[in-house]
């Protein structure tokens, strides 16, 4: 691996009052610049690490760290969208930055080309497909252009085609813009589009390596 953007060091965690860890030991490195997954099945721990990474939980012991700044995808884009057309949307996330009206405009656009929604800058959100939503909910993430961006199961309410699409385009934004990813999933056709992956078992990351390898492992 070459240097981290995400590293994840004995990290564990559990409900206050609950004797049961959804976490334990839990370690994975993300090299920066690359395409990963973390993989398995419900319960193993998958979005109690993506929110602990997107700063949501505290864990109750070990250590983390990734670069900065970070883009959040939800799995469920309703819960992301809060305006009420596609480009007041994408540009809500912008207002902290203190940008002007041209350069905020900007980074809508360029955004908006990323999931190829360049013409959807008036559409109301109400009007859109799940997976367009979802698109509008990538864009808000990388206007900001983060170094990191975390999806968790941004494809879970998809359909199989939508859900293609969907991957092969945060592939290409990867590679285009330069920043790393960590992707949630538990459907194993997703692992084609990425560089590498982790399975996660019982909170703990129990394999990891390349996609065509981990594939062997699981079958």
């Amino acid at each position: 691996m070459g240097e981290v953007a995400i590293s994840v060091k004995d990290l564990s965690f559990a409900w206050s009052g609950s004797s049961r860890p959804i976490l334990q030991s839990c370690s994975l490195e993300v090299p920066r610049g690359e395409f990963w997954m973390l993989l398995g099945a419900n319960g193993s721990g998958k979005s109690t690490l993506m929110r602990i990474l997107g700063g949501l939980l505290t864990p109750t012991s070990g250590s983390y760290s990734l670069d900065t700044p970070v883009g959040f995808v939800f799995q469920n884009p309703d819960h992301q969208l809060v305006m009420p057309t596609v480009g007041a949307d994408v540009a809500f996330g912008l207002v902290q930055e203190k940008l002007n009206w041209a350069q905020t405009r900007a980074r809508v656009k360029q955004a908006l080309t990323s999931v190829n929604l360049k013409d959807f800058e008036r559409r109301p959100i109400y009007a859109l497909s799940g997976g367009q939503k979802q698109r509008v909910a990538i864009a808000g993430a990388i206007a900001r252009s983060p170094q990191v961006l975390l999806l968790d199961e941004p494809t879970a309410l998809l359909d199989a085609d939508t859900q293609i699409d969907l991957v092969s385009q945060v592939q290409k934004i990867v590679k285009d813009r330069q920043i790393t990813a960590l992707w949630v999933t538990h459907r194993l056709e997703e692992l084609d589009y990425c560089d590498g992956a982790f399975l996660l078992k019982e909170g703990k990351v129990v394999a990891q390596g390349d996609p065509t390898s981990l594939k062997q492992k699981l079958y």
